[in-house]
């Protein structure tokens, strides 16, 4: 039986960028540094590649990047437009940021900025905003 893995360009769609961006990541976070890129789990003719289970774990390295959520930084659109509505349903900063990192982490077959999106289409069939 054939064994799958994702490589570099595998990685790069699922996060919704670019391979470039990857190959950046990798180089910019060796195994000796303070934060490093999840180390491959096979490497055929010098090409990486990282069993599918362990995308939420690549996730969660993203989301650890400095600059990145709690650790400074300006929020993506997505995720601004995400805390904006959260806010008009009567929801604060941590309890919106907390629902969203335990539905990136349920759905890590989406990028933040799809979940948000996600979110956002579901709230606006299902709760409008409340008036001031």
């Amino acid at each position: 039986m054939t064994e799958r893995y994702l490589g570099v360009l595998g990685i790069a769609e699922a996060l919704g960028v670019t391979r470039h961006a990857v190959h950046k990541w990798r180089s910019r976070y060796p195994s000796d540094s303070g934060h490093p890129f999840p180390e491959p789990d096979v490497e055929i003719d010098g090409a990486p590649g990282w069993r599918p289970d362990r995308l939420r774990e690549i996730v969660r390295w993203r989301d650890g990047l400095p600059g990145r959520g709690a650790g400074g930084g300006r929020p993506t659109a997505a995720r601004q437009d995400y805390l904006k509505a959260a806010a008009e349903r009567g929801l604060d900063r941590d309890e919106a940021l907390r629902a969203l990192a335990a539905f990136t982490a349920e759905f890590p077959e989406m990028t933040e900025p799809e979940v948000c999106a996600w979110l956002l289409e579901k709230w606006g069939a299902l709760h409008p905003p409340t008036a001031p």
